[in-house]
C-alpha cells in the first residue's frame, strides 16, 4: 500500500512543534520576526515554520515585521485564525494502479511495474514532504534483443560462430520469457581518411593487396540488417549473408551505430511493452565525440535517426561521433539496456564506460564468440536483478533525498537502487523533496521518477506554496493607507516619499523625542550604527556585503560562519548571523554532509555495522576496525562470516620476540575462535604470512605451509607454561613433522644446504612452541 509519507500525519506534527520550539528558543532568537518581512510572501520564505496575520487590526502598535511570527504565537497575541497564512507541505495521490505480477499474455499492455504512477506536492520554500514509491519487476515479461556486431575484419571468427545464433539463443531465452523477438545490425567505421582507406583502389575493395584476407565489402558506417522479429530463422538467414570489411585505425565507429539502433524506434522495431537489450559485440575500442574532428567533422552529433531507405546511416560522413552523455541520454528516452559484449583486452575500458551511462552492464566476449548465448543470458539475469530510480527533468530549486528498502526490509540512506532481486521481489524508495525556493514565473513545475530500462514512470506535479490568499484582495491607494500605499494582507505597502504604518509620514521627518523606537535597547545605537531613524523606525543602510535588516538593523546575511571562505560552505542561508542549512547538511557553517552513500559498504549495510556515518565519512567504533567503510576488522566476531573454510593453520599468544628461522621471523598468537580456524583466506584480512619450509626446485605440491598472524601491535601475552594454547600447539608441532618427516625422506639436498637450514629452522620453532607451552613435544625424526 502507498503510503503519503511518514511525517505528513501524527509524526509531522510532532516534527512541526518541536522545530518550532527549538528555533524559538536557541539563543532566544525567533527566526519569523527576526527576518524583517515586510509582506505575507517575504515571510513564508524565511522559514516553513513562519505565519503571517493579515488581520487589518493586528499589532498597530509595534513594528512592521511583528506580522511574521510562529503561529501560535500569532494567535497568542490576538490573531484570528482565518487570518492566519500559514501553507503546509504535502502530497496527494492521483493515479494508483495496483503492481502486477506477471507480464505476459492478453494484459501485458496493462502491465504496471511502478507504484504509483502519478502523485501531487504541495512544497512551501524550505519546507519538505515524504512520499514513497515501490517498483516490482514481473515474471515473463516481452523481451526484445538487438544484436549489433563488429564486422571489421578482426571479428571474421565470430562472424562464422553466430551464424546459427538465433535459433540456440531464442531456446535459452525462452525459459526466461514466453514472448521473445531477435533482431540483427552491424557496423565498422565512417568511410573517410583517416578512419578508413580511402584511395580509389580500396572503395570497393578494402581488403585488396591484404595477403591473410584479400576479399571484403566496402567499408560503412552501420546496417540495419534485420528488424525484431520472433521468426529466429531469418536471424540466421541475415547473418549468413554478411562478409567482414576493413577499416584503417583501430576503434571502431560503433557508438554511431548504438545510437541509431536506440533513436531508430520505427525501423528497429521496439515494442513499448517489453525490455529493450542491446548487445555491443566488439573486439576493440570505440571512437568518441571529438575524434570526428580529425576527418573534417566539425558538426556533433545531433541525436536523431539517419537511416535511409537502404537502412543505412546516412549521416556517418556528416556528423562526428556521438558523446558518452549524448548516448546515456538517447538510451535512457527510449529505455534501453546496453549489453557490451568485449573481448579482455579491453573489459576495463568498457567497465569503467558503465558508471558513466546508466542501464549498462558489461561482460567478457570469447576471442571466436563461442560464449555469446551464456554471455546474454547472464546479462539478461544481471539486469534482472537490479533496480534503480531515476530523475527526469529536476528542477535546479528541488533537492531529492533517497532511501531505499530493498528485500532485506533494511532501509539504506542515500541510495537509490537495489540488488540481487528474484522475479517478482517488490522493493521501496522513500523520497524526501526539499524546495529551496519559489521558481520564476512560467518555470515548469515537476519531474518524472523511472526505474532505469523500464518504461513505467512516475509523474510528479509540484505546487509551490510561495503565495497568500490573502493577496487576492490587494487594493491600491487605499484609504487605510492615506491614499499614499496600497493595502495588502494587513498592512499598508506605501508610495515612495511616504513612511509609516499607514504610510502617514514623509521620508526625512524625524521625531528628536522618538528615537528611543529604533533603539535595540537603552544605551545602544540608534538602529545599531547601521541605519537611520525616520518615522519612528530604522531605514537601514545597503552594503556591499549583503543585506542588513532587522527591526533595529540588527541582522544580516553575510556575518555567518564560513567553511573555507564560503559563506555557509554553500550549503545553507545566512539568518541574522546564523546558518539555516540546506536538507541534508548540517553544522554551525553546514559543512557536515548527513547524506551515507558513500559510508555504505558493499554488503549495503552502514559503515559495515562497525561504525557510524559522520560528515559522509565512517567513524569506526568497533575495536579492531579500519577501513574506508570499516570493512576491515580481524579482531571482530564476524571477521570469518564471509570466507570459505579450506586448510587449517595455527595461531598463538605473543609470548616472546620473534624468532629467526632461517626463512622469516615468526611471531605467536592467540588461538581465534572456532569457526576461523580453517581459514586459509582469512589471510588476506589478518595480513597473515606463510612460514614456508621446503627444499629447492620442489614442485608446490611437495610443499607444505605453516601460516603464523603477523600484527605489529602484540595481543595481552600468555605467561608460559599456559595449557590453554597447548592443543593448538599440537596442531603446529604435528604439521612441522610432517613437513620435516617428508622432506628427509625425499633426501633431497641443494648446493647451498636448504635442506641443513630448513633443519635449523624447524628446530628452532620446535624450542620456541616448547618454551611457550611448558610441554614435552614428539621428536622430531
Amino acid at each position: 500500500m502507498w503510503k503519503p509519507c511518514p511525517f505528513t500525519r501524527h509524526a509531522a506534527l510532532i516534527v512541526y512543534i518541536v522545530l518550532e520550539i527549538f528555533i524559538h528558543s536557541v539563543k532566544g532568537l525567533n527566526v519569523c520576526t527576526s527576518g524583517s518581512a515586510t509582506s505575507c510572501e517575504e515571510c513564508l520564505l524565511i522559514h516553513p515554520s513562519c505565519a503571517w496575520c493579515a488581520q487589518e487590526d493586528f499589532g498597530q502598535a509595534r513594528t512592521l515585521n511583528s506580522r511574521c511570527d510562529f503561529s501560535q504565537n500569532l494567535q497568542k497575541r490576538g490573531c484570528d485564525d482565518p487570518f492566519i497564512e500559514n501553507p503546509r507541505s504535502g502530497s496527494s495521490l492521483l493515479r494508483s494502479k495496483p503492481l502486477s505480477s506477471k507480464g505476459s499474455g492478453v494484459t501485458q499492455y496493462d502491465v504496471i511495474q511502478i507504484y504509483p504512477q502519478k502523485i501531487s506536492l504541495s512544497l512551501r520554500p524550505g519546507d519538505q514532504t515524504s512520499f514513497e514509491v515501490q517498483v516490482r519487476p514481473v515474471e515473463d515479461y516481452p523481451v526484445d534483443l538487438y544484436y549489433l556486431m563488429d564486422l571489421s575484419l578482426s571479428m571474421k571468427d565470430d562472424l562464422d560462430t553466430i551464424r546459427n545464433l538465433g535459433t540456440k539463443l531464442a531456446e535459452e531465452m525462452r525459459k526466461l520469457t514466453s514472448n521473445f523477438r531477435l533482431g540483427f545490425g552491424s557496423f565498422v567505421d565512417k568511410n573517410i581518411s583517416p578512419f578508413s582507406y580511402t584511395a580509389p583502389k580500396y572503395q570497393d575493395n578494402p581488403c585488396n593487396g591484404y595477403k591473410l584476407f584479400p576479399n571484403c565489402v566496402p567499408t560503412f558506417g552501420f546496417r540495419h540488417l534485420l528488424s525484431l522479429t520472433d521468426k529466429v530463422d531469418r536471424f540466421n538467414e541475415e547473418v549468413q549473408k554478411q562478409l567482414v570489411s576493413r577499416n584503417r585505425d583501430a576503434p571502431e565507429g560503433g557508438f554511431d551505430a548504438i545510437l541509431q539502433a536506440a533513436v531508430c524506434k520505427e525501423k528497429i522495431g521496439w515494442r513499448k511493452e517489453a525490455y529493450h537489450l542491446l548487445v555491443f559485440a566488439t573486439d576493440d575500442v570505440p571512437h568518441l565525440a571529438l575524434d570526428g574532428k580529425l576527418g573534417g567533422l566539425v558538426h556533433p552529433h545531433d541525436g536523431q535517426c539517419h537511416l535511409n531507405d537502404k537502412n543505412e546511416y546516412s549521416a556517418a560522413n556528416m556528423m562526428d561521433y556521438p558523446s558518452l552523455a549524448l548516448l546515456g541520454e538517447k538510451l535512457a528516452e527510449n529505455n534501453i539496456f546496453l549489453i557490451f559484449a568485449v573481448t579482455k583486452r579491453h573489459y576495463v575500458l568498457y567497465k569503467n564506460l558503465t558508471a558513466l551511462i546508466p542501464g549498462t552492464t558489461v561482460e567478457i566476449l570469447d576471442q571466436d564468440s563461442k560464449n555469446i548465448i551464456q554471455l546474454i543470458v547472464n546479462a539478461y539475469n544481471n539486469i534482472r536483478s537490479k533496480v534503480e530510480l531515476s530523475v527526469w527533468d529536476h528542477p535546479e530549486d528541488l533537492n531529492l533525498a533517497f532511501t531505499a528498502t530493498c528485500q532485506d526490509g533494511q532501509p539504506l540512506t542515500g541510495l537509490r537502487k537495489c540488488a540481487d532481486l528474484k522475479i517478482g521481489d517488490t522493493v521501496s524508495f522513500n523520497i524526501t523533496v526539499d524546495a529551496r525556493g519559489c521558481p520564476p514565473k512560467g518555470t515548469r513545475k515537476g519531474f518524472i521518477i523511472r526505474p532505469v530500462g523500464f518504461k513505467d514512470r512516475l509523474e510528479v506535479s509540484v505546487d509551490y506554496r510561495c503565495d497568500c490568499s490573502c493577496t487576492y484582495y490587494t487594493k491600491s491607494n487605499s484609504s487605510r493607507c492615506n491614499s499614499a500605499g496600497t493595502y495588502s494582507c494587513g498592512m499598508c505597502h506605501c508610495e515612495p516619499g511616504y513612511l509609516g504604518a499607514r504610510c502617514e509620514c514623509e521620508e526625512g521627518e524625524v521625531d528628536h523625542q522618538h528615537l528611543s523606537a529604533c533603539r535595540e535597547a537603552e544605551g545602544k545605537q540608534v538602529c545599531s550604527g547601521r541605519g537611520e531613524c525616520s518615522c519612528n523606525q530604522c531605514l537601514c543602510y545597503e552594503s556591499e556585503f549583503g543585506k542588513i535588516y532587522g527591526t533595529f538593523c540588527e541582522c544580516d546575511d553575510f556575518s555567518c560562519a564560513r567553511h573555507k571562505g564560503i559563506l555557509c560552505s554553500g550549503h545553507g542561508e545566512c539568518h541574522c548571523g546564523e546558518c539555516k542549512c540546506h536538507a541534508g547538511y548540517i553544522g554551525d557553517n553546514c559543512n557536515c554532509s548527513t547524506e551515507t552513500a558513500s559510508c555504505a559498504s558493499d554488503d549495503g549495510k552502514i559503515c559495515s555495522g562497525r561504525g557510524s556515518c559522520v560528515c559522509g565519512r565512517c567513524q569506526c567504533t568497533e575495536p579492531g576496525a579500519f577501513g574506508d567503510t570499516c570493512e576491515k576488522c580481524p579482531t571482530c566476531p564476524d571477521a570469518c562470516g564471509t570466507k570459505s573454510a579450506t586448510s587449517p593453520y595455527c595461531q598463538f599468544s605473543y609470548a616472546a620476540p620473534p624468532v629467526w628461522t632461517g626463512l622469516k621471523y615468526i611471531t605467536f598468537y592467540k588461538t581465534l575462535p572456532p569457526h576461523c580456524v580453517e581459514n586459509q583466506h582469512l589471510a588476506d584480512d589478518l595480513n597473515v604470512f606463510h612460514c614456508r619450509f621446503e627444499k629447492a626446485r620442489l614442485t608446490p605440491s611437495t610443499r607444505s605451509d605453516m601460516h603464523f598472524t603477523h600484527s605489529p601491535t602484540p595481543l595481552q601475552p600468555l605467561i608460559p607454561p599456559s595449557p590453554t594454547i597447548q592443543p593448538a600447539l599440537k596442531v603446529c608441532v604435528e604439521n612441522v613433522n610432517r613437513v620435516f618427516k617428508k622432506q628427509k625422506s625425499e633426501k633431497a639436498s641443494g648446493p647451498d644446504g636448504v635442506s641443513s637450514r630448513t633443519e635449523t629452522s624447524l628446530l628452532t620453532v620446535r624450542r620456541l612452541s616448547s618454551w611457550l607451552s611448558g610441554a614435552v613435544l614428539t621428536t622430531w625424526s
